[in-house]
């Protein structure tokens, strides 16, 4: 598998910081949202993902990566959804150093942290919920992705329709290693215009999956920013998407 880092520069709001550091297809300050949608029920909740910078952690400096997912007032009333997770994402070498999750969806609520360290190849694994905590330490897979940052990291490939490629994510106290199926290429309508974008099919390695869970593609547009404008999980009760809506500080244009 080969990496294809595409040119960004960095400029002086961050000096130095960035100079010995590979250059990315998308830059600081990117914000995606996302409409929610289920089968034929469209605006049931909102996700947005931003990508910042920077932490330090354990003498890291870290890209900060978070997505907040919710539900919409209206279905707050039916399912109320509260869900954060944030990935704190080595700036050198690309691998996951934290990963924090907040779920809150009805009256399920779970706090997890992952911590990382990847020259061990080790993980420290940490879960609140309903009052205990348990922790476990287990060896990950190397170069390993979060579930957060592995969406940055797709976007940094360099893949044509009929690919395969492998990536490596750990998370929810497990380790998964993840076979991504460059299906085809489509024309989609987005905030971008009609695009040219390719249907990513991500498929774990030695799971038995789900009878009743369908495919998950990802649409990213077909060039090298590979920008996110669709996730759809399908299921037998029904599809539910991510659409994107809106996005700042991308290098596409948005058409009015």
């Amino acid at each position: 598998m080969k990496k294809i880092l595409f040119l960004f520069f960095l400029f002086s709001l961050f000096g130095n910081l960035f100079s010995a550091t590979p250059e990315l297809p998308f830059q600081v300050g990117e914000r995606l949202t996302f409409r929610g949608n289920f089968g034929i029920l469209s605006g049931i909740g909102s996700s947005v993902m931003s990508f910042n910078c920077c932490d330090s952690i354990s003498g890291h400096k870290c890209y900060h990566i978070k997505s907040v997912l919710r539900t919409s007032k209206f279905y707050d009333v039916i399912y109320k959804v509260r869900d954060e997770m944030e990935s704190f994402w080595d700036v050198e070498k690309l691998v996951s150093r934290k990963q924090i999750k907040r779920q809150a969806e009805g009256s399920y609520k779970e706090f997890t942290t992952h911590y990382f360290y990847p020259e061990d190849t080790l993980t420290y694994f940490v879960k609140n919920r309903k009052g205990k905590t348990t922790k476990k330490q287990f060896k990950t897979l190397p170069n390993t992705q979060d579930a957060l940052s592995i969406f940055y990291f797709l976007r940094l490939q360099n893949f044509a329709v009929g690919d395969s490629f492998y990536v490596n994510v750990t998370t929810g106290g497990e380790n998964l290693k993840i076979q991504i199926n460059v299906e085809k290429m489509k024309i989609l309508d987005t905030i971008f215009g009609k695009k040219k974008c390719f249907k990513l099919v991500p498929i774990p390695v030695g799971k038995e999956i789900e009878k009743q869970t369908g495919e998950s593609p990802i649409w990213v547009t077909a060039d090298k920013y590979k920008i996110p404008v669709k996730l759809v999980v399908e299921t037998i009760y029904g599809n539910f998407s991510l659409e994107l809506i809106d996005a700042e500080n991308v290098s596409l244009k948005i058409q009015n």
